[in-house]
Formats: C-alpha cells, structure tokens, sequence
C-alpha cells in the first residue's frame, strides 16, 4: 500500500498488481479524500461536519416538535 505523508497518501508507487494499485486509490478516494473535501451541494462543508450539525438540528427540532 501507499506511503502516507502529512497524512496524505503518497501516489508515487510502485504496485506489483493492478488489484493493488486499485485497493490503494480505493482507500485513498473513499477514506481520505471524499471524508476531507468540500462538497457543493451541502453548503461547501465537510461531509462529517454537515452531518453532525444535521443530527443536532433534527433532534432539537423533534424534541421542540
């Protein structure tokens, strides 16, 4: 698997198979990468961020309800 470095993975690899290579960018794209970056459609937030404000406000929102 890749080389991590300020916690990013480093791409700069060799794989000896391509279900190596697959399995690592795999990891790096939904572990890392789709956890860490911004996304549009929920107001350029984090994905865990978004969801833990989202939880708060729904359960504030049922117990007022």
């Amino acid at each position: 698997m890749g080389q991590r470095a300020n916690g990013k993975l480093v791409m700069h690899c060799d794989y000896r198979t391509r279900e190596q290579a697959r399995a690592t960018l795999f990891e790096y794209m939904e572990v890392f990468y789709n956890r860490q970056r911004r996304h549009s459609t929920i107001g350029y937030q984090a994905p865990l961020p978004f969801e833990t404000l989202t939880v708060a406000q729904v359960r504030v929102s049922t117990v007022r309800g």
